[in-house]
């Protein structure tokens, strides 16, 4: 094979990467680290397929994420089946049809691969890891409060333990324009200008709202500024209720956890637009990339739920390095109770397939740190 053909071989499409040793099994075990954490609150772990019919995997929330979902034929059933973009519809799904009799509140984690049609400037990749929890069936601060507080534990078991969960509501300002008859070009304006935090815009374009929209854009920041300035706007019906759960979410929060780092952005909306209520998006300080996100989603028709989806590959960019697993050489013949015995120590061991004319030579280009003799672990840096 050419050095042409083996370059032509590795090229991927953008946004696709190949994750190679050692940071592939150093995901693995972050991405276990975290469902864990949730396994210990009682979220039970689903593995959702990769692949679905189209007219489920986009049904409710999965609209949401219809523009960034892969499509392919099925050559089996000649239907058009859906790539998931999102898993969180489909833990809906799951739990609307197959747990549809199991109690309530369900607590729900999953781990998997998600694709995307298109990166973003910030997060190109569209392959994406995901680890979340969903709490379905129950609509109550103490539930909005619960995933925020799952997830920070979660994000301390990899070395996080300084991180930020910015609050957000992205049905407030909707809400807002609804309840002042803002339609058509005027509100599509009105969004832009808000969505680009112009303060000069939303006072030319906000009509009677401009006074309460600016003083909302001006309020992020952290919780208590924010929350002030939510509570003196003194919104009406829809809106007000808003700002009232959020007010009872961060107290549910900082009952529980006092120095968790919170901000409200009431104006700002990211993520999926099935969000409908409390929403939270986490970074590390200093970092504008998303750790994770989630929020509230459902009611009226639709069962309630919260969930909030981690992902690796950001977390383990800012995460403490975490150490791999130490490799140690085992030479040809050596009994197979000393390999187990240095296993149950942590290491991984890489067994001799052949006889070798200098065995610790051998050891450092397969990259152990240490080789096996007799039944101890001797560091090749010791002279033996």
């Amino acid at each position: 094979m050419t050095d042409d053909t083996q370059t032509n071989l590795a090229l991927l499409p953008a946004g696709l990467r190949d994750l190679l040793p050692p940071d592939a099994e150093t995901e693995a075990s972050a991405v276990e680290s975290l469902m864990d954490v949730f396994a210990s609150h009682g979220y039970q772990r689903v593995k959702p397929p990769l692949l679905e019919f189209e007219d489920s995997l986009l049904a409710g929330f999965g609209a949401a994420v219809a523009d960034q979902t892969f499509r392919i034929m099925d050559p089996e059933s000649q239907r058009m089946m859906g790539l998931r973009a999102d898993t969180t519809p489909q833990v809906a799904r799951i739990a609307a049809t197959r747990l549809a009799r199991s109690p309530r509140p369900l607590r729900l984690s999953y781990a998997g691969q998600c694709l995307r049609v298109r990166g973003t400037q910030l997060a190109p990749d569209r392959q994406i890891a995901q680890a979340g929890i969903e709490l379905i069936g129950q609509d109550s601060p103490e539930a909005d409060a619960e995933i925020v507080l799952v997830a920070a534990e979660a994000l301390t078991a990899v070395g996080l333990t300084r991180v930020s969960f910015d609050l957000t509501l992205p049905m407030l300002t909707p809400t807002l324009m609804d309840e002042a008859g803002i339609q058509g070009a005027e509100r599509a304006a009105l969004a832009r200008a808000l969505d680009r935090k112009d303060a000069a815009a939303v006072a030319e374009r906000g009509g009677s709202l401009a006074p309460v929209l600016t003083e909302l854009l001006l309020a992020a920041g952290p919780a208590d500024r924010a929350l002030a300035a939510l509570l003196a706007a003194r919104l009406p019906n829809g809106a007000g209720a808003l700002a009232t759960r959020l007010a009872d979410v961060v107290a549910a929060i900082r009952s529980r956890a006092p120095d968790l780092r919170l901000t409200i952005d009431p104006v700002e909306f990211r993520g999926f637009r099935y969000e409908t209520g409390v929403s939270a998006t986490i970074y590390a300080p200093g970092k504008r990339e998303e750790l994770g996100r989630g929020g509230r989603y459902g009611g009226g028709d639709t069962e309630p739920g919260t969930g909030l989806t981690l992902f690796p590959d950001a977390v383990l960019r800012v995460a403490p390095a975490r150490d791999a697993r130490p490799r140690i050489y085992v030479p040809l013949g050596a009994p197979s109770g000393d390999s187990k015995a240095v296993r149950a120590q942590g290491f991984a061991t890489v067994a001799a397939l052949a006889a070798v004319s200098d065995e610790r030579a051998e050891a450092r280009r397969l990259g152990c740190s240490h080789i096996l003799a007799g039944a101890s672990a001797v560091p090749l840096t010791t002279e033996v």
